[in-house]
């Protein structure tokens, strides 16, 4: 199992578009077969000194093994949302855990 976390900072949080077109960018992912499961969320209300709650949107994809996780990185479905979305945020972070 491979499971790829990102985080995204919104260049304008308080834009309600914005967020919206994230959003929407974010759920045309979940159509890229390669995908196991997806999981497309906002902070939790959970407030404790060891959680990082400052970003706007997370996305939690697993994938069976890294050979699916890499043919996502080149999909055409993939490659779309970061052209048409990468003007929106002004950070991402990433994550991967090989499991």
């Amino acid at each position: 199992m491979f499971v790829h976390s990102v985080y995204f900072w919104l260049k304008h949080p308080e834009n309600p578009e914005d967020h919206d077109a994230l959003k929407a960018g974010l759920s045309s992912l979940k159509g890229v077969q390669e995908i196991a499961t997806a999981y497309i969320g906002n902070p939790a209300e959970t407030r404790r000194p060891v959680i990082d709650h400052t970003y706007d949107f997370s996305l939690i994809l697993v994938f069976s093994d890294k050979a699916a996780h890499d043919a996502y990185q080149v999909h055409p479905v993939h490659l779309e949302f970061v052209a048409e979305c990468s003007h929106l945020w002004e950070r991402v972070q990433i994550y991967d855990v090989a499991a």
